[in-house]
């Protein structure tokens, strides 16, 4: 029991500083990130935290990770109660744009700093990074599919093309959102991906209308 209550606490201290280090990421970028800094932010040891990470790098990734699993739980679990199809694919849309809304995050977004911060440095973070966008991309373009499927959007529509329109609205609205300070680019991104659906869905009606 006494092992059991040990490895709980150090799963537990182990998940509060992952959190933490995403939401730093999100202001100061995962290169930013240091034991030090997060044992200041938590009022830990750092010696501690050398126990769960050796590197920067051990750091950084175990943060990309932690960053998709609260993705995951907060965007991607509430849309998918959505009926399949088209309306599952919209609550995607608007999952993540409530999530950018929310402020979880400081920097909003932890995906499309760091995509911008790594873009052209190769090496196991960037290759992780690339990883998570992908398998983003892969639901976003299994979500058209089924949705094609259902015939509820048009036989014909490239559901890669659509994949990347849809996430280029939220991309758009997170990062301009951040410069202005404004909700004005959520609602943008709301209509411009609703518009786009809706012009492809045979019955319209199974999409809000605004």
């Amino acid at each position: 029991m006494t092992i059991d209550g040990r490895a709980a606490r150090g799963e537990r201290t182990r998940g509060a500083v992952l959190d933490a280090a995403v939401a730093l990421a999100t202001e100061a970028g995962l290169d930013g990130l240091s034991l030090g800094q997060l044992a200041d932010r938590l009022g830990v040891s750092k010696s501690g935290l050398f126990a769960h990470w050796r590197s920067k790098e051990e750091l950084q990734l175990a943060t990309i990770d932690r960053a998709a699993e609260q993705w995951t739980d907060r965007v991607v679990r509430p849309a998918v109660q959505a009926p399949a199809g088209v309306r599952r694919l919209w609550a995607m849309h608007v999952a993540k744009l409530d999530f950018y809304r929310a402020a979880v995050l400081p920097g909003r977004c932890f995906f499309a700093n760091t995509q911008f911060e790594f873009g052209t440095r190769p090496g196991p973070v960037r290759d992780r990074i690339v990883l998570a966008f992908a398998q983003w991309m892969a639901l976003l373009e299994r979500l058209a599919t089924e949705a094609v499927a259902a015939g509820e959007l048009d036989p014909d529509v490239d559901v890669r093309q659509l994949a990347y329109e849809i996430e280029a609205f939220g991309m758009a609205a997170v990062v301009r959102s951040q410069l202005l300070s404004s909700d004005e680019p959520y609602r943008y991104a709301h209509r411009a991906a609703l518009d786009r659906l809706r012009s492809l869905c045979p019955d319209p009606t199974l999409l809000p209308e605004a």
